[in-house]
């Protein structure tokens, strides 16, 4: 193992690349990674220069938020839940066995009074952060910790964190950090209603320390550094304030440091999530693999704060632990920082337990000393209190307003911490409210602008963004026999090999022809002439949501103007009138509304029960499914039988865009990840939900991506047999974020709409027989080109829809019977109508449909 950070194989820059460097560095010019490695081996007057222009950065970062001449740090209290972990890092005296913690007298987890003892002294004494800090899964890797789970009532690690982080919340007032090490996009939904900021170290990207034998994280499965950096990632997705850092001295080189400190500077841009940098410096310790190496040089401290700080620029924060600097306080103001993190009154570092924490007089003092004032913050950094939503959930702002002052967003020094209640918002569901017209006016004044007025800071890093879309849209060569692949289609689809598909999914003029003419005669085998529908009603109950999609004109923010909320009676309401017309389905589809308890699902789908039994519910989008389930802490598959028994009949499969996260996290930035859309489906499918399937396309994809996305389709489908059907969404541009910020094509052309209708066609082929064209979308005509293409159902009437609307679709929110059949017909066949599972209409609801058609029921006011 190499010591510290050792210089690259050049050896220590030339006298020359250093003035270089410092000259870029003083003057605020851009560093690169090659730069910023020469600059983290300054030392002497080279260090002291490269020091003070970092000050002078953080000064103004300062100025700009209002606390010039101020370093902060957050009171707290440290609690070990588990010391057990399934890795083996090296130098890690925090983690140990069973069997010694057994000798010790202590349990696998601490016990709730003993959590609850150190918070509630904690708070005495005006602490307002409870740390929770635990080994990394130790349930994979310890019986002992499963089995004290199990005897618990817990499912998991993370089930436990969240249930101590209630308690925590509501009888002490502490708000709580989480580090639970590694946690999937799910786990963030999990756990951000309890703690309003989480962290985990990145501590480095080099490959070589965790992959290489001998190294500091061999054998430690969470301490990959593309898996830690995802993390990152799903946190900024999910809008959770988070804290990372680096640990120096550990055997990286130069330049991996400083390619660390780039790979954090790109998900901070990526996100806006990062809320603080630490720079922690190695200590060796006894008893620990690592215990011969050297500590970090304080100059090695010094030089990585400093260029931390002109990487992340005036905007980030940067802590150094206080109690790991031997006392150079002044030096690290100097290099930059401008946070001295938790320091505990009453818990010990248990991670550096051999070094205590500063007196707070003492650290005041020396901070004093150095030209600035201590100021106490809370563990999310006032920059986030001040944002709010998304960052925050609502259930976490009673405690928040409790002790943070609503002017700087800083710790009230003098706030009372007791315990707050934690719960649904209300209790159940929210009142209506919002724009009262916009159900009536969509189709004619539509909305009130073309986007919201935070457009340039909810979506994320629009250039960043640009960037990462970029390889993505590149068009790929394709060499496949299109007149090879068109045989092999007509004459068995299901050999079709990935190059002979992407062949034909790129087919254009006499090859597109006779593409959709394969396409529509395996309709013809598989449908016969029928072309089908639904008489249903779209019901958005909700367009208040904070998810961030970019492709999304529908979501809006409370106090946005366009912004609504149905009430249960309204949507009950809608529900009758739509029965009274003929309709056999509901289709019910809204925002992540912060304010609707996860139960509220539940009651929407009983209340259009309890006013219309014989109407089918068709409900609920597996984003919706997570949102609920995380909501109320229950797992997938036990939320989706809650649901089923309160009425739901089957699911949307949409959310689904592009089930490739290349293209899912340029679309969206806090949606579910594939993984997670294919967990909801399946299970749904297990418990006898069925669902539709879908694809948004013309955006940031590429025909690579349809392929697969289809290939990931028929793969469920073999398995489950769940999928009624597949429903084209061409991307409707117009108000979409993601193109007026100049990044997603205007929507697909009208080869894509063919050869994706008709590759459907070909590549779902046997598995799913239903391919759905979506008039609202495409309009009569174009509806009526994709019957010629392969597809046999025209969808619903829908007669209220917001969703393609609001995102700038001009074909309407309404068609008759007659309409659509008027649209089979120009595609030369008949149309029938069909249940949402695709069997026989009864007579009665054909008479009703048919008595009523043409006279769209009137649409309800939103507020009474």
């Amino acid at each position: 193992m190499t010591n510290s950070a050792q210089p690259d194989e050049a050896g220590r820059p030339t006298a020359n690349a250093m003035r270089r460097a410092l000259r870029r560095a003083r003057d605020g010019v851009a560093l690169d990674v090659t730069e910023a490695a020469v600059l983290l081996q300054a030392r002497g007057d080279d260090l002291d220069d490269l020091t003070a222009s970092a000050a002078r950065v953080r000064d103004a970062g300062l100025e700009a938020a209002g606390r010039p001449g101020v370093i902060t740090y957050s009171k707290s209290v440290f609690i070990p839940l588990t010391r057990l972990c399934r890795d083996k890092c090296h130098y890690c005296t925090f983690a140990t066995v069973p069997g010694k913690l057994r000798r010790d007298g202590h349990g696998m987890f601490m016990s709730p009074d003993e959590v609850l003892d150190i918070a509630r002294r904690g708070a005495a004494m005006g602490c307002k952060e409870a740390l929770i800090t635990l080994g990394d899964k130790p349930e994979d890797r310890w019986p002992e910790a499963r089995e004290w789970l199990e005897a618990a009532g817990y499912d998991d690690t993370l089930a436990y964190v969240r249930a101590i982080s209630i308690r925590i919340l509501e009888e002490t007032g502490l708000l709580p950090h989480l580090n639970p090490g590694v946690m999937s996009w799910t786990d963030f939904q999990r756990l951000k209603p309890v703690a309003p900021s989480m962290g985990m170290m990145l501590e480095t990207t080099s490959e070589r320390l965790w992959s290489e034998p001998g190294q500091p994280h061999y054998g430690s499965p969470d301490k990959e550094p593309a898996v830690r950096l995802r993390v990152l990632e799903d946190a900024g997705r999910s809008s959770v304030p988070f804290t990372s850092g680096l640990l120096i001295g550990i055997g990286e080189t130069y330049e991996e440091r400083a390619e660390s400190l780039f790979a954090l500077r790109r998900v901070a841009r990526s996100y806006h999530g990062i809320q603080e940098l630490i720079i922690q410096n190695f200590r060796a310790k006894p008893d620990t693999a690592m215990r011969g190496m050297p500590d970090a040089e304080i100059d090695d401290l010094v030089a990585t704060i400093a260029v931390a700080r002109h990487i992340m620029g005036p905007a980030g924060n940067i802590q150094a632990p206080p109690n790991l600097i031997a006392g150079e306080y002044e030096r690290l103001i100097g290099a930059g920082i401008d946070d001295w993190g938790g320091v505990s009154p009453v818990t010990i570092d248990h991670v550096n337990p051999e070094k205590p924490w500063p007196r707070l007089d003492e650290l005041a003092e020396r901070s004093a000393a150095a030209g600035f004032t201590l100021a106490e913050r809370l563990c999310v950094y006032p920059e986030f209190v001040q944002r709010g939503e998304p960052w925050l959930d609502p259930r976490l702002l009673p405690h928040l307003r409790a002790l943070a002052d609503p002017e700087t967003g800083l710790a009230r020094p003098d706030a009372t911490v007791e315990g707050h209640p934690w719960q649904e918002p209300d209790e159940g569901y929210v009142a209506s409210s919002g724009r009262t017209d916009l159900h009536r006016t969509i189709d004619t004044e539509g909305r009130t602008a073309d986007r919201r007025d935070d457009f340039d800071e909810v979506y994320g890093d629009w250039e960043a963004l640009r960037e990462q879309a970029a390889p993505g849209m590149v068009p790929s060569r394709i060499d496949g026999d299109v007149r090879a692949a068109l045989a092999t289609a007509a004459d068995d689809p299901t050999k079709l090999t990935d190059d002979e598909a992407l062949a034909l999914l790129h087919a254009d003029g006499p090859a597109l022809d006779a593409l959709c003419a394969v396409a529509d005669d395996i309709r013809k085998t598989v449908n016969g002439d029928d072309v089908t529908y639904i008489v249903t009603r779209n019901i958005n109950f909700t367009n208040v949501c904070y998810t961030g999609c970019r492709f999304c004109a529908f979501a809006q923010r409370r106090t946005d103007a366009d912004a609504y909320t149905l009430s249960l009676d309204q949507v009950a309401d809608r529900a009758a009138q739509a029965w009274d017309v003929g309709a056999v389905e509901v289709c019910m589809q809204g925002g992540i509304h912060p304010d609707l308890p996860g139960t509220a699902y539940f009651d929407i789908a009983r209340a259009v029960k309890e006013r219309v039994p014989g109407m089918h519910v068709h409900a609920f989008s597996p984003m919706e499914v997570v949102n609920g389930a995380t909501r109320t802490g229950l797992s997938i598959r036990e939320w989706l039988t809650a649901a089923k028994e309160a009425g739901l009949d089957s699911i949307p499969g949409t959310a689904a865009e592009i089930l490739d996260d290349e293209v899912r996290w340029i679309l969206t930035k806090g949606k579910l990840p594939t993984a997670t859309w294919i967990e909801v489906i399946k299970t749904a499918h297990e418990l006898g939900i069925r669902s539709s399937s879908t694809m948004m396309y013309g955006h940031v994809d590429q025909p690579r991506h349809w392929l697969g996305h289809f290939r990931t389709l028929v793969a469920i489908q073999q398995e489950t047999g769940g999928f009624t059907e597949f429903v084209t969404l061409p991307f409707i541009h117009t108000n979409a974020p993601v193109y007026l910020a100049g990044i997603a094509r205007p929507g697909p052309t009208t080869r894509d709409n063919r050869a994706v209708t008709a590759m459907a066609r070909i590549l779902l082929h046997p598995h799913i027989p239903n391919i759905q064209t979506s008039w609202v979308k495409l309009g009569q005509e174009g509806a009526a080109e994709m019957l010629r293409s392969g597809a046999n159902d025209l969808g619903g009437t829908l007669m209220e829809e917001t969703i393609s609307r609001m995102a700038g679709s001009s074909y309407g929110s309404y068609r008759s019977i007659e309409d659509l059949v008027a649209i089979a017909e120009a595609a030369g066949r008949p149309a029938k109508p069909r249940t949402t599972l695709y069997g026989e209409v009864p007579e009665e609801r054909q008479r009703a449909a048919r008595a009523s058609d043409g006279q769209l029921p009137e649409l309800l006011p939103l507020v009474d």
